[in-house]
């Protein structure tokens, strides 16, 4: 009985391991981070191909960082470890909360006229990841999300022009907000509002529409990945994809 016991206990552990090393690594495709679990998993394997191979001095070495291993993981994956948990919690969350409703016509309609008039703008939707840290760069506005204002904010003399606009829901939380520049290597066309929408998309879950001032072509930033130029016809599609 024990022994059947023991054997059902371990396959909870292993079905819950394997939910947060999916849950993990689907969360950190596409950034940075997975470069650097590369690098940490390769001085596991590196470790044990010493200990293997009885190559003393590198075996010291290894032995010595074992117990800094815990500490320098937390260290590297600060970012994507609190994310991930804050994530967690607002999916947990969803359950006591009333989910608002995405105003996706408005934005659209806002994307559109911002294209037309050539007007480079950052509109930044928050999904489950707060971005209170980013808001808090910015100017606090907490209206109610409408075309007029959000064309008013990036209309070229304004003095909020500069940076992103963030919504939560239905609410324009806040302008002029200042994002993470995306190190990842891009063509030369992609400009700094496309770095930085792809940046914050890298660190957050974050839904950014980016309007080129240059071209008034439309492209979307999310999970890391840029998707630049879509049709007219496509955007309100793309939204619905992306954020409802």
């Amino acid at each position: 009985m024990g022994f059947i016991k023991f054997r059902v206990v371990n396959a909870f552990e292993i079905i819950i391991l394997s939910a947060f090393i999916y849950y993990f690594f689907s969360f950190i495709k596409g950034t940075k981070a997975l470069q650097m679990m590369i690098g940490v998993v390769s001085l596991f394997v590196l470790a044990i191909i010493s200990e293997f191979l009885k190559f003393d001095t590198l075996s010291f070495i290894f032995k010595g960082l074992w117990t800094a291993w815990i500490i320098i993981l937390v260290f590297l994956f600060q970012p994507e470890l609190r994310n991930a948990l804050a994530r967690l919690g607002a999916r947990f969350g969803k359950v006591f909360t009333q989910e608002i409703k995405m105003p996706i016509d408005e934005l659209t309609k806002t994307v559109f006229a911002l294209s037309e008039k050539k007007e480079g703008a950052i509109i930044v939707i928050e999904r489950e990841v707060s971005l209170k840290d980013y808001i808090d760069t910015g100017q606090l506005m907490e209206s109610r999300l409408s075309s007029e204002i959000i064309l008013t904010v990036f209309t070229p003399l304004s003095p909020l022009h500069d940076g992103a606009v963030i919504v939560r829901g239905n609410t324009l939380v806040a302008a002029a907000c200042i994002l993470p520049v995306s190190e990842k290597p891009l063509v030369t066309e992609i400009g700094t509002r496309h770095r930085a929408a792809l940046g914050l998309s890298e660190e957050t879950d974050a839904v950014c529409i980016i309007v080129s001032e240059e071209t008034g072509h439309i492209s979307i930033a999310v999970k890391g990945e840029l998707i630049t130029n879509i049709p007219k016809t496509k955007v309100k599609q793309e939204l619905y994809k992306q954020v409802v």
